[in-house]
């Protein structure tokens, strides 16, 4: 028998929190196993479920950053993935450095919920295509073309920093072969080889990082 996903959602609205979990409910490979409102509740249920995936509500009572950190440390074999209004960079740095493995907007479509409840639990980061996109503008970057900056990345070859910009716009690695004229095989080398230049860990971090240098802003992440 097939191993089912467990996951576990804390959001401190009932009727969101009964949507997510009537969606995850709906998939044959997906079960919930605990549901909660608070920062506290979620480490209870950290501890006593030890879900698979816990779905956390950035700005429920308690603080959800200040539940990631904590289920991170006492309860590491939970992958936890942020499902919130906020939209903030600084909140999407601060929930990554503290051991949340996503991050999603509420309003998402059922389906990418459940994609990104999937790769979590798999052990990959996820950070929605949309935001990703929409973190990299407010930064301004679409005004820094390579024509008109300095290599921001001299570490990467000419093919791997194209390849990194595009993973900035929010491309997978399908839609960024399908650009290139590359096989996602080998968009996944390249991406490979760009976390081992940048020392990151996932495309997360990198993108994280690429923006840094974009906008001239230090790192944070290290």
């Amino acid at each position: 028998m097939q191993h089912k996903i467990r996951v576990a959602v804390v959001d401190d609205h009932p009727l969101y929190r009964d949507g997510v979990v009537f969606a995850l409910e709906s998939e044959p490979d997906i079960e919930v196993v605990g549901q909660g409102e608070t920062a506290l509740e979620a480490l209870q249920i950290a501890h006593d479920h030890t879900p698979d995936v816990l779905l956390l509500d950035m700005n429920m009572p308690g603080g959800g950053i200040n539940a990631v950190a904590k289920i991170a440390q006492r309860c590491p074999s939970t992958k936890t993935l942020m499902l919130t209004v906020v939209d903030d960079e600084d909140e999407v740095r601060s929930a990554l450095r503290k051991g949340a493995r996503g991050y999603l907007l509420k309003g998402t479509s059922s389906s990418e919920l459940v994609n990104a409840v999937r790769l979590v639990n798999k052990g990959q980061n996820y950070v929605s295509p949309g935001f990703a996109a929409q973190l990299i503008m407010s930064r301004g970057a679409e005004e820094n073309t390579p024509s008109e900056t300095p290599k921001r990345f001299p570490e990467l070859s000419d093919r791997e920093e194209q390849i990194l910009r595009l993973i900035l716009q929010g491309l997978s690695n399908r839609l960024i072969g399908g650009e290139l004229g590359l096989t996602e095989k080998t968009v996944k080398g390249y991406l490979t080889s760009v976390m081992e230049k940048l020392q990151v860990r996932n495309r997360v971090e990198a993108a994280m990082i690429a923006a840094e240098r974009i906008s001239g802003k230090k790192s944070s992440l290290k």
